[in-house]
């Protein structure tokens, strides 16, 4: 006998996987329900109005994307702003240029050409010998060589990570864009900004008419909620789940401190690095810089890293052979799980860009509807 549900898709999650999901799906005529344990719509990319400033509550979001149909997608429901990611480093007061770029090397060094600067780095990693990096540390000093690494990558990293850049693995540090140009605009793509207004643009757009519950953790009425919709759309974190029955997947987190200033430009710029040791932050975000605001008071974010606890948000996925192997497991039952579709960073264990979470949901979307 074929069960009555009420819906065709529970969504366990309203972030930018679980609202794209919802939004294809209700625009193919099919009935959604989306549930989220927070108290707002969004995930990691709500934004909070503080002194008319939007402030992004979990850390700095600047969407970029070289794939204009995507580009084009996130348009429909804001108009993005030209704004561009310059990060400022600052190692015990020095301010440098991020991405490292001619302008970091000149105030290093004194280089002005790419000729000079190439070659300085060279003198420096030449004694060294690394033929293939085994580690961070190796990976980092073979690309930019000791005056960088030192300042502005090893003590940072090491906050970042909580473990020595000797124990961390090379490839995280593969794709560090190193620049033999004067530009100080970090991302390559085609296609950046912030959506004027703020995220939440985006997300109250995405589940625009789509029936949502907010302060409602699914694990809490599991039996009930597996109960109401032909499917579920799961967008949590996989080992959870499963009832962590082969062990937690670990994670990085990050705490914030927010705090309002009665001045109306604290440091200048949207984010500045801390790349010393001392420090116990890794970034202070100014977020009125995001959309050029001219507001009279500012409000600042410090990003503190820490190791997940069953307080903090998961943020980053360890990526390391331990958890990988762990996942795997993990992987071979979500495949049996005929009715459940898991989406996004924590369900797929995986660190995703923002266009790269649209861009998997429109993928599971399509599928979904061609099955």
């Amino acid at each position: 006998m074929m069960q009555n549900h009420k819906y065709d898709y529970l969504i366990v999650g309203s972030g930018l996987f679980g609202a794209t999901f919802a939004h294809e799906m209700t625009k193919a005529g099919k009935t959604c329900f989306v549930i989220d344990k927070r108290d707002h719509l969004g995930g990691n990319i709500y934004c909070k109005e503080i002194e008319g400033i939007n402030v992004h509550w979990y850390g700095a979001h600047i969407f970029h994307t070289n794939d204009k149909y995507l580009w084009d997608y996130v348009n429909q429901f804001a108009e993005f702003n030209r704004y561009t990611n310059s990060p400022i480093a600052n190692y015990k007061g020095e301010l440098y240029n991020l991405p490292f770029n001619m302008n970091t090397f000149y105030k290093l060094w004194g280089t002005k050409t790419p000729k000079e600067a190439k070659e300085k780095i060279a003198k420096q990693v030449e004694h060294l010998n690394i033929e293939n990096p085994k580690n961070l540390e190796e990976q980092a000093l073979k690309l930019v060589g000791t005056d960088i690494y030192e300042k502005l990558i090893k003590y940072y990293t090491e906050k970042q990570w909580g473990k020595k850049a000797t124990d961390l693995p090379a490839f995280i540090i593969k794709r560090l864009p190193v620049r033999f140009t004067y530009d100080n605009n970090y991302f390559n793509d085609k296609y950046q900004g912030i959506p004027i207004g703020g995220y939440n643009k985006i997300i109250n757009g995405l589940l625009d008419g789509i029936e949502v519950k907010l302060n409602t953790d699914f694990f809490e009425n599991r039996s009930y909620y597996q109960n109401i919709a032909r499917k579920i759309v799961f967008t949590g974190k996989i080992d959870r789940y499963f009832d962590n029955c082969f062990g937690e997947l670990d994670y990085r987190s990050l705490t914030y401190e927010v705090e309002v200033h009665d001045t109306e430009n604290y440091q200048g710029n949207a984010v500045m690095n801390f790349t010393d040791a001392e420090t116990p932050y890794t970034r202070i975000y100014e977020h009125k810089h995001f959309e050029f605001g001219t507001q009279q008071k500012t409000v600042i974010t410090r990003e503190y890293p820490v190791k997940n606890t069953k307080n903090a948000e998961p943020y980053y996925p360890v990526n390391d052979e331990r958890n990988n192997s762990i996942l795997k497991k993990y992987q071979n039952l979500a495949a049996e799980e005929e009715n459940t579709i898991f989406g996004g960073r924590l369900a797929e264990y995986k660190y995703y860009d923002m266009h790269q979470v649209i861009a998997s949901a429109l993928t599971k979307a399509k599928y979904e509807l061609r099955k």
